[in-house]
């Protein structure tokens, strides 16, 4: 049987282990964009012409596992109250194309191909905290630093095709 919380059923061990799949499926994404960005930052990207704004390399790791796992809740929360609908469909098509940036842009060293799809992200990403934010506020605040994040990011990619093109 199921608890009443705040106008939506809850089931506490379907929720847990939804949870825990949000949070699985989320860095599983991230995973092969990982593996792309820890070879190009070791030999190709020192190489690269930077802006005085770049921030240090070990800044990334710390910030994106936050992000996801911000991600990973706010998707759990409209899952809770929503269960699977279209705000959830907007959250898959931004963390497809979150997948594709590293190796765009670490693997095939192509700037200007991933600056395409982080411009592409930051309107799903925007999309996204809007479709979060009809279902759970909460879950729209928790993207806002990701949306924040990405857009200095969008800025970085920018700045970097323009050094190196």
């Amino acid at each position: 049987m199921g608890l009443q919380v705040t106008g939506v059923r809850y089931f506490p061990l379907k929720s847990s282990l939804t949870l825990l799949g949000f949070i699985a499926a989320t860095f599983a994404l991230a995973g092969p964009g990982g593996w792309a960005t820890a070879t190009g930052v070791r030999d190709w990207y020192p190489s690269l012409l930077k802006p005085a704004w770049n921030p240090p390399s070990w800044v990334f790791g710390p910030v994106w596992t936050v992000l996801y796992a911000m991600m990973a809740v706010a998707a759990w929360l409209v899952w809770r109250r929503d269960g699977w609908s279209g705000a959830l469909a907007w959250f898959a098509v931004q963390l497809t194309l979150n997948a594709a940036w590293s190796p765009l842009f670490f693997g095939l060293h192509r700037i200007d191909l991933a600056l395409i799809d982080i411009t592409f992200l930051w309107v799903a990403i925007a999309g996204t905290v809007v479709a979060f934010w009809k279902v759970s506020p909460g879950a729209g605040w928790l993207l806002v630093p990701y949306l924040a994040w990405v857009s200095f990011a969008t800025a970085l990619n920018f700045a970097l095709w323009r050094l190196n093109r």
